[in-house]
């Protein structure tokens, strides 16, 4: 079967994601290139983890994906294009995200904590830079958004780490972690973690705790009011996720937030995030 001929949708859309994602805050006019980007990438992370296509048919259908950046290929992105072109946008970032989920099919495992950073720095860094560049923001914001954007990936990847394994044989673990704590990848497998699993999770989720550190003043450089306070709701979501995975137990308990607790937290961070800026 060709790759053009299997339908790799999930169904999934944007109000399924752990983040927000071009939430009512950002201002009317971005968030129809921010949603093509986002439409962009949900097609082709469905790709990468469709769960019957094969290897070869994964590949195709991530280069008719990039095949459509560069003119012809893909619907979601031949539309990209058009919508980056308009607007005078860097194609580079839905390259650089291809390549992240080219990586998501051929690489099942990952050495280290730099060897993960490495790949969310094709997976994450590229959305938040797209993110900033259609806001006109200066470039000297990208290094607190790769820290933001890396933090969530990696939270994404330790409240799925079970899932993903039995699903997908992907482990985002760092072995090298694994290894420190005489943790075993089938601990993945089990109904509950292990405690050598739970420490290897605190290990990289304290990792994280130093990535959002680094993106805490973040908010406060972003000159787009309305944008700086969704990064400030997207800081506050991802610390709260951060402290649970560091007490709770993503194979056998909830992580996730739900609708009202993250509510919560977001109003309680456009307060904060106002009041600090009214300052």
């Amino acid at each position: 079967m060709s790759a053009s001929a299997i339908d790799f949708a999930s169904g999934k859309g944007h109000r399924d994601e752990n983040f927000p994602v071009a939430s009512r805050l950002i201002a009317p006019r971005f968030r129809a290139p921010v949603m093509a980007f986002y439409r962009f990438a949900r097609a082709a992370d469905d790709i990468a983890d469709h769960s019957t296509a094969s290897e070869t048919e994964k590949l195709a259908g991530l280069a008719a994906m990039r095949a459509g950046l560069d003119g012809a290929g893909a619907e979601e992105a031949t539309a990209l294009r058009a919508v980056m072109a308009e607007h005078g946008l860097d194609p580079a970032h839905a390259h650089d995200l291809l390549t992240a989920f080219e990586r998501d099919v051929t690489v099942r495992r990952y050495a280290d904590w730099d060897s993960l950073v490495d790949y969310c720095h094709y997976s994450a860094m590229p959305v938040g830079r797209y993110v900033l560049d259609v806001h006109g923001e200066d470039r000297a914001c990208w290094p607190a958004s790769d820290a933001l954007c890396t933090a969530l990936q990696v939270i994404n990847h330790l409240q799925d780490c079970g899932k993903d394994y039995r699903a997908l044989d992907r482990v985002y673990l760092p072995a090298e972690m694994l290894a420190e704590t005489g943790a075993r990848v089938e601990d993945l497998a089990a109904a509950a973690a292990s405690p050598a699993l739970l420490a290897a999770i605190s290990l990289a989720a304290e990792r994280t705790r130093v990535l959002l550190a680094e993106s805490a003043p973040f908010a406060r450089m972003i000159r787009d009011r309305r944008l700086a306070a969704e990064v400030a709701v997207i800081q506050r979501l991802a610390e709260s996720l951060v402290a649970r995975l560091l007490t709770r137990d993503p194979l056998s308990q909830r992580v996730h937030h739900g609708k009202a607790e993250a509510g919560l937290l977001a109003l309680g961070a456009i307060a904060g995030h106002w009041l600090g800026w009214r300052r």
